[in-house]
């Protein structure tokens, strides 16, 4: 991964947010909550989850201190935690996240990519390469996003096209 990769795909992950939060927008409270036996179970709570891991990443590429049992800043003890119940709230707030994704993104440099990432999770330290854990952040994005767009198509709401060169030629 490079540093130019990492801002693409930081493009691409607030271009499909935009994207599904305009189409889940069009569905009532209850059709974003009703559990339609994804992973994690509605749409809304597939989102909150993208919100949760997303903090949790770059708490750690940040270094942030963590109380005790968190699992990420403001007080995330578990990956599918609720968040935010309000849909408006939820959108405000990923697209905070994005902000500080695209901020984490433009201060990589290849050195840094290729640098260690180290954080403590449930008593163990894990170390490895930045650049995976960034490659992972916008992998773990993209699969979910796809459970996502099923359960809009589900509900009878095509998001469109998702396709990473669609964005990149629009």
């Amino acid at each position: 991964m490079t540093p130019e990769h990492a801002r693409v795909m930081a493009r691409y992950n607030r271009w499909m947010n935009d994207k599904l939060y305009a189409v889940a927008e069009k569905l009532t409270d209850e059709e974003r909550k009703k559990d339609r036996g994804a992973f994690f179970g509605s749409i809304h709570r597939t989102l909150n989850h993208l919100l949760v891991a997303d903090r949790i990443w770059l708490g750690r590429f940040t270094g942030a201190a963590l109380a005790e049992g968190e699992m990420g800043p403001g007080g995330i003890r578990s990956l599918d935690q609720e968040l935010y119940a309000d849909f408006d709230e939820l959108r405000r707030e990923r697209a905070k996240t994005d902000d500080e994704i695209d901020a984490f993104v433009a201060t990589l440099t290849a050195a840094r990519l290729a640098g260690s990432l180290r954080y403590l999770r449930r008593g163990v330290v894990n170390e490895f390469p930045l650049w995976h854990a960034v490659a992972h952040l916008f992998n773990h994005q993209t699969h979910h996003r796809g459970q996502v767009t099923t359960l809009l198509m589900q509900a009878g709401h095509d998001p469109g096209v998702t396709d990473l060169l669609a964005m990149l030629r629009g």
